[in-house]
């Protein structure tokens, strides 16, 4: 019951926040990109704050030493919406490689184009993935990490999907080192999940890959060694 009940007041201390916000991440639009993604990621981090404040979801963060000082590319677990928001208070400014159909969605699709993502169309094939190294080159010098999900999906804890290469292919065309991330946020924030539990969350950061001299296939396969090897520790 008490769970439940958390849940509910969650939810709607969402519907009060977000509208409001909402109209001011549209009013950031004439702004330079890394003053758009200040303001707009604000969102994030007060949704971050009631999740600890309202729900109980607390969290850790092992590994920070192992950050690179400049731009590099996240390769990440993906379980819940949690840590999509919570890696906007965790990490450096961040945009989200992603599919471009999230972009058509009615206000909140327009407030995340305004995120600067890397909106793909997964169906282009390598296309898509020499699209993705172009602007992903151009996000890495304006000062932006990139973030990728490579099982390109949501998967329960305990789960795996393969890993798709297009995260390790932006790594090998631009030069930037590759972060493996695990953590286990599914499983007090399960997948498309109204009921939510406290708990504390561990994120696991692992040493960068560097890129030099590696294809992309060779990066991909260390990134998941690593993440996958984190994840049975984890869940």
């Amino acid at each position: 019951m008490i769970v439940l009940l958390r849940s509910a007041l969650f939810a709607a201390a969402l519907l009060l926040v977000t509208p409001p916000y909402a109209l001011l991440a549209l009013a950031t639009a004439p702004l330079p990109r890394m003053a758009r993604y200040r303001i707009i990621s604000g969102w994030s981090r007060c949704v971050i704050f009631l999740s600890w404040i309202i729900l109980g979801i607390r969290w850790r963060v092992e590994g920070r030493e192992n950050l690179p000082r400049g731009p590099a590319v996240i390769l990440s677990k993906h379980q819940s919406a949690w840590e999509t928001l919570a890696f906007q208070h965790i990490f450096p400014p961040q945009v989200h490689v992603l599919k471009r159909e999230l972009l058509w969605l009615p206000f909140f699709g327009w407030g995340l184009a305004l995120m600067s993502p890397i909106a793909i169309d997964r169906r282009r094939g390598h296309s898509a993935l020499r699209f993705m190294a172009k602007r992903g080159k151009q996000r890495l010098a304006q000062g932006f990490w990139i973030v990728v999900f490579p099982e390109g999906t949501r998967v329960a804890p305990g789960e795996k999907r393969p890993y798709q290469i297009g995260g390790a292919w932006l790594a090998a065309a631009s030069g930037a080192p590759v972060v493996p991330v695990a953590h286990h946020a599914g499983l007090v924030w399960p997948r498309n999940a109204f009921l939510k539990r406290p708990g504390t969350v561990t994120i696991r950061i692992g040493p960068p890959i560097d890129p030099a001299d590696r294809d992309p296939a060779t990066i991909n396969r260390l990134a998941e060694k690593w993440i996958e090897e984190q994840q049975k520790a984890l869940c």
